[in-house]
């Protein structure tokens, strides 16, 4: 099996791309072992001294490393544990695992015909160029002209994050959707 490895612009983040399925629907963000319960592969992966974040996506996994760590030491050791759980044939995620949407409640027929063309936006011209360096970006709301997005994967954390929001994609969405005023990160809660 050949695993290979892809720089981000994140640079506590590689993207590993083993050639094969990783998510046939839908991504998964680990930011702990703790949350990682549904997959067993994030799991083996935070047993890696200096793994902080396991980001799943369609074909590849985004892993994130603590700052104090170095590339050259955690690469050979990331890359032998997916090695070791694809080859075994390990589930990479539990089937039962569904990503929540937030439910939209309590919004008009207008606001759902514009959080409708967000997300058509975002996922036919965002999305793909943000997974294919190793992240992702989830609607989180739409409220009073302003649209809320969480950056997952290599794009949280990233210096170019917020250019990314700012420059590219608030641009974009203000352009196509005249009610989108400004787009901001959505905070963790």
């Amino acid at each position: 099996m050949f695993i290979q490895t892809e720089r981000t612009p994140n640079p506590d983040t590689l993207k590993f791309i083993p050639g094969e399925t990783i998510m046939p629907s839908g991504t998964a963000d680990f930011g702990s072992v703790g949350e990682a319960g549904a997959s067993q592969l994030a799991q083996r992966l935070f047993k890696i001294e200096g793994v902080t974040r396991v980001f799943l996506g369609p074909d590849f996994i985004s892993v994130t490393k603590d700052a104090g760590e170095e590339w050259d030491f955690l690469k050979a050791r990331i890359l032998a544990a997916i090695m070791e759980h694809l080859s075994i044939g390990m589930p990479i995620i539990d089937p039962d695992y569904a990503v929540s949407k937030k439910a939209s409640g309590g919004t008009s027929d207008l606001d759902n015909a514009i959080i409708a063309q967000i997300e058509e936006l975002l996922e036919t011209r965002v999305r793909p160029a943000v997974q294919s360096d190793g992240g992702d970006i989830v609607f989180d709301r739409f409220e009073d002209g302003i649209v809320f997005l969480r950056m997952r994967g290599a794009c949280a954390g990233c210096p170019s994050s917020t250019a990314t929001l700012k420059v590219g994609i608030e641009n974009m969405l203000r352009h196509y959707v005249p009610e989108v005023l400004e787009v901001r990160q959505a905070d963790d809660l």
